[in-house]
């Protein structure tokens, strides 16, 4: 028998052709007035601490500073720790602090070999820090497998110094001890000429000259707020993490502070916006008519420099221009020279109470030297016991995170940064995390480098000051970095140049999460 046929009926509607699909696009923003590819070989959407807007640098990159640090440099500094805590050791007499403290040099060795081995990056042991979340959820997302070669280097070598810190949290006697504290104090007190020719020259307040004119006396705090910031600039010149092998004599030459020096040295200041920030920190935008503006230092290193930015501070106080200075540091130690509550502390201290201490660190120094040091470090100390300097260490900044995640993994920093009328990031570190230590084109405005810093709403004005000790440079002009690199190889590392850039936010723009 005949198979009956099937009927379909044609007319029904789901039997017709499905009609043209429209996509409307008109509420998209053009390319060019936002994130798109003319700025960005990978839009802000795809970016990820492991994917950069521009490639990472990398370990395995035999042609960066990256290769150099996680393949020498790291070892190295690694390496002197361990002398540092074997030093250490052989002065206590506790048995039970002893066997701690063996634990925490066989935990170093432990991290020497997973170093030099190229291992893979486990998590950090939960040692009762407020970071271990964020560093572990990074690991599981973005870098499970990695290794300290392929991973980005910025993450790579962060990790380290998180690691090398659990050596010491998960004792029982050590958990605070900083490996790096005897070597910073030792810089410090090799950094006699420059800190005294500070000291004796602004130990006295700061004072307009008599019958001076509203338009003179504006002249004088311009001129001295140049020569300053370039102070604190160059301040950062001193990074133990590199300085290994430098001698007393070359120390000097870096932390030379004379005019003739500056002068000199501000043409080696290859993105310079020195002039707008100066506009903008003496207009009525920044702070009110009845008093000075907020001022943030995300701090890099402790001994001269913090001593540079703590003078800076000063001025920044008596000459009206800031109401309050708050300085941002770190939870523990941190890239070797990196400022932690202690170093900050010490600084103060010393300058007060360590007149039988500086004596012998500073055997010719006078005594008009000294008395100007704790005249200055008895100010200092009244900014604090005021409010007007204020030291805070929120756990985000010792984190393998870049600043391009600030707002979404540390909302609470973000708020609290967005209230300030300028953020100065001082130093390298601070400068890569800022760009996310990529490949970016040496021109590019430091607002594009730094992403959502300077678009997301709220964000205050920001600057760094940055010594150039790495690879990643931006904000300088066209064909500049292609010419040293003709001229002067090596440039990116010298800490010759430097860059003053400002972005200027989007203060007083609602947050929105």
């Amino acid at each position: 028998m005949a198979e009956a046929s099937t009927i379909v009926d044609r007319t029904h509607p789901s039997a017709q052709a499905p009609k043209k699909t429209t996509l409307q696009l008109a509420n998209l923003p053009p390319k060019q007035q936002g994130f798109g590819a003319q700025l960005y070989p990978r839009t802000p959407s795809r970016v990820d601490p492991n994917n950069p807007p521009w490639p990472a640098y990398r370990g395995y990159h035999e042609y960066s500073f990256a290769h150099a640090t996680m393949g020498v440099r790291l070892p190295t500094i690694l390496g002197k720790a361990i002398d540092d805590v074997v030093k250490t050791l052989n002065d206590e007499y506790e048995e039970e602090r002893v066997v701690d403290l063996t634990e925490c040099i066989s935990r170093m060795e432990d991290l020497m070999d997973d170093l030099q081995g190229n291992s893979k990056l486990r998590p950090i042991i939960d040692d009762g820090e407020g970071d271990i979340p964020l560093w572990n959820k990074e690991i599981a997302r973005y870098f499970r497998g990695k290794d300290f070669m392929n991973a980005p280097w910025l993450f790579a070598e962060a990790y380290k110094y998180r690691r090398m810190h659990e050596c010491f949290s998960l004792s029982k006697y050590w958990k605070s001890y900083d490996v790096f504290f005897r070597q910073k104090c030792e810089t410090f007190s090799r950094s006699g000429d420059a800190v005294f020719e500070l000291s004796t020259r602004f130990a006295e307040p700061f004072r307009q000259a008599d019958g001076a004119t509203v338009a003179e006396q504006l002249e004088a705090k311009r001129l001295m707020f140049h020569e300053l910031t370039q102070i604190c600039l160059w301040g950062n010149s001193t990074d133990l993490s590199l300085l290994i092998n430098m001698t007393e004599e070359d120390i000097k030459k870096l932390q030379s502070t004379g005019g003739d020096h500056l002068a000199a040295t501000e043409q080696n200041i290859l993105g310079n916006d020195l002039a707008k920030i100066w506009e903008y920190v003496s207009s009525d935008r920044f702070g009110t008519k009845e008093k000075g503006g907020r001022l943030d230092f995300v701090l890099d290193n402790a001994g001269f420099e913090l001593y540079c930015d703590c003078v800076y501070a000063d001025w920044l106080i008596q000459s009206g221009l800031c109401s309050q200075i708050r300085f941002h540091g770190k939870r523990f130690a941190w890239f070797v020279s990196d400022v932690t509550r202690q170093d900050f502390d010490w600084l103060l201290n010393s300058m007060v109470y360590g007149h039988r201490y500086l004596r012998a660190v500073f055997p010719n120094a006078s005594d008009s030297d000294l008395a100007s040091l704790k005249k200055l470090g008895l100010r200092w100390k009244e900014y604090v016991k005021k409010g007007q300097w204020v030291y805070e260490q929120h756990s985000f900044w010792i984190t393998g995170y870049t600043y391009w995640q600030l707002r979404d993994e540390a909302p609470d920093l973000f708020i609290h940064l967005a209230d300030s009328d300028l953020v100065v990031f001082k130093g390298d570190l601070n400068h890569r995390k800022l760009t996310m230590d990529c490949h970016v084109p040496s021109e590019t405005p430091f607002p594009v480098a730094i992403g959502p810093l300077a678009t997301e709403p709220g964000t205050p004005p920001i600057v760094s000051l940055r010594t150039v000790k790495s690879d990643v440079v931006c904000g300088i002009p066209a064909g500049k970095a292609d010419q040293l690199d003709k001229d002067e190889p090596g440039w990116k590392i010298s800490g010759k140049y430097a860059v003053v850039l400002l972005s200027e936010g989007r203060k007083g723009e609602p947050i929105q999460f």
